[in-house]
């Protein structure tokens, strides 16, 4: 059964772990929604619709046509994120909460897991680090149904409106469950609105975070998405070299990206070092990223600081 992060933090009988997840969805707020799967072994294998099968109407007596739908064989194999997190042993005798030192240093690490998660789940490419999984640039990649351009050949232009609105219609069924953008993306929304008398809704989530809205659907902001990503035939090419963004609108579960892992997030204390006078724990996570339905997500990408229009 797939669960969110937040949900599973609400069940951890460990203090200093469900800290470390309610801090890593906090740092990673698309983890409140991206739901994840337990997995037995070290990858997951399923199979990605390609084409429905067809229908048709018949005259009584008429030979019936078979057809079956098309998939694709797709695996996601596991990966390991994590890192350890070193107590001093002085600071931590001459503090007067051994707990609350231990505490703050695997929080540390935890924040850092979750800047590396998110900056992975946009550019993460296993052709650069085979140790990562593939990010949503790269799974888009080969989706050209699946992107609108700002600009062209090398050159981005000012996101509008109708393109906005247009990215947001090629997700199926329904609307995409939230917008990914840089924040200098969302300010130009937001100026945008602002000059037409309009402000973009917004709500406070579950960790007390203020969460806007563009027609409905969740506007979350990542820092790792870069605003100098260069495209080239249009299209995004790299993370760096250029002057432009991108936005991305994402469903998630069987319709869209669904989180893999084994065991969750895990505080494994390794105990006191040989070469120096601290305490080690080890925090890590088994996880990777699965699309299961490529109408799922699409990007809007080129867009460069040049003020909104509709």
């Amino acid at each position: 059964m797939a669960y969110t992060l937040a949900e599973a933090s609400k069940y951890a009988t460990n203090q200093v772990l469900s800290g470390v997840v309610e801090t890593i969805v906090k740092e990673a707020p698309i983890l409140s929604l991206l739901p994840f799967m337990e997995v037995n072994g070290n990858a997951l294998q399923y199979n990605r619709e390609n084409a429905m099968s067809s229908v048709a109407w018949y005259d009584p007596g008429d030979t019936w046509t078979e057809g079956t739908n098309t998939v694709t064989q797709v695996t996601a194999a596991l990966k390991i994120l994590g890192g350890d997190a070193d107590t001093d042993q002085f600071l931590a005798r001459s503090r007067s909460s051994f707990a609350d030192l231990e505490a703050e240093t695997i929080i540390g690490k935890s924040k850092a897991m979750a800047h590396q998660f998110e900056n992975d789940l946009i550019y993460g490419d296993t052709a650069v680090n085979a140790k990562q999984f593939d990010g949503i640039h790269k799974l888009l990649n080969g989706l050209s149904g699946q992107q609108i351009h700002a600009g062209s050949g090398t050159t981005g232009a000012a996101g509008t409106l109708s393109n906005l609105d247009a990215l947001i219609d090629l997700i199926r069924p329904g609307k995409p469950d939230c917008l990914v953008m840089s924040r200098r993306t969302r300010r130009g929304i937001s100026a945008l609105r602002r000059s037409q008398g309009h402000v973009l809704d917004s709500e406070v989530n579950l960790f007390g975070t203020r969460v806007s809205f563009y027609d409905g659907i969740p506007i979350f902001v990542n820092d790792f998405i870069s605003d100098v990503e260069a495209i080239a035939s249009g299209s995004f090419s790299a993370s760096t070299g250029g002057a432009t963004s991108s936005i991305f609108a994402l469903k998630f579960g069987l319709e869209g990206l669904q989180g893999i892992e084994s065991g969750g997030i895990s505080v494994e204390p390794i105990g006191a070092l040989e070469t120096k006078d601290a305490h080690r724990n080890r925090v890590k996570w088994y996880v990777s990223l699965a699309l299961f339905a490529t109408l799922g997500i699409a990007r809007y990408d080129g867009i460069t600081s040049a003020a909104w229009t509709n």
